[in-house]
């Protein structure tokens, strides 16, 4: 009996159904599901603070927009130049997959900035400190959804809980990375609300921000010893790229943290 629970075959098809040209995948769905969902917590959080709904929903498009475009240009950039530059018509292709976290990190930091200048008028980390709540369980379906598509997994591994990812041709159990990041971001994401609605850390600008660089991203670095190099050129790191993205994050984030706690209260008034 103990034989026949050692691993689990995963053979999911990415694809839920089709109608003509057009398919619906579980990776679109989750991704999509998450956005609403995160859009809903947001908005009740700033509707707590008497925020203008105007703002609200301005914030949550430039969110969507710096997402797909940074986590896309992430993975370009970060992972696939080599290809891409030689096959430019291929980025603008996400269906077809890739998006790099470290990136959609940093297109919602220029987002949030810009967001910052032109609608909100307050400061860049009154916003960020918020919207990063939402983005932790966001983060916990696009996960889910990497596991839906067999990708981006793990060694291999004797654990019961291991996968056999029968779509991608395995025939031996692989650690399942994407539950184990799934999971610790959406602890980040209970953690982080706790800290929003439980305490006044979010009158100190930066705190939120900082927790949440550090929850998540610490969480990737540990986690990326155990996954599979996404890239041939990773082969001989001893550190692989998404670890090295996610040193400055983690670094960054604990001085935020620090700072925060340095500075006194901060509350905005809403004009």
């Amino acid at each position: 009996m103990i034989g026949l629970l050692s691993f689990i075959n995963w053979n999911v098809d990415p694809e839920i159904f089709s109608l003509g040209p057009l398919s619906i995948r579980w990776y679109g769905l989750l991704f999509a599901s998450g956005f609403l969902l995160g859009y809903y917590i947001g908005e009740r959080m700033l509707k707590s603070e008497n925020v203008n709904q105007k703002w609200i929903d301005s914030l949550f498009f430039y969110i969507i927009i710096a997402t797909v475009v940074g986590a896309r240009l992430g993975h370009v950039f970060f992972y696939g130049w080599e290809y891409y530059s030689q096959h430019p018509a291929e980025i603008i292709k996400v269906w077809h997959g890739g998006l790099a976290s470290h990136g959609g990190a940093l297109g919602i930091l220029i987002a949030m900035y810009l967001h910052s200048k032109k609608v909100t008028k307050r400061t860049m980390l009154w916003t960020l400190d918020r919207i990063v709540v939402p983005t932790a369980l966001v983060a916990a379906f696009i996960r889910t959804g990497n596991l839906m598509n067999s990708e981006i997994y793990g060694i291999q591994t004797t654990m019961p809980w291991g996968f056999v990812f029968e779509r991608n041709a395995e025939t031996v159990a692989k650690h399942p990375t994407q539950i184990y990041e799934a999971l610790c971001y959406l602890l980040s994401f209970v953690i982080l609300s706790f800290l929003y609605w439980k305490t006044n850390v979010k009158n100190r600008p930066g705190f939120l921000l900082g927790a949440f660089f550090v929850l998540i991203f610490a969480a990737r670095f540990f986690i990326e010893f155990i996954k599979e190099d996404q890239e041939a050129f990773e082969a001989g790191m001893a550190l692989n790229m998404g670890q090295w993205l996610s040193v400055p994050f983690v670094l960054g984030g604990a001085l935020l943290i620090y700072r925060a706690m340095k500075k006194p209260e901060r509350v905005f008034k809403n004009s």
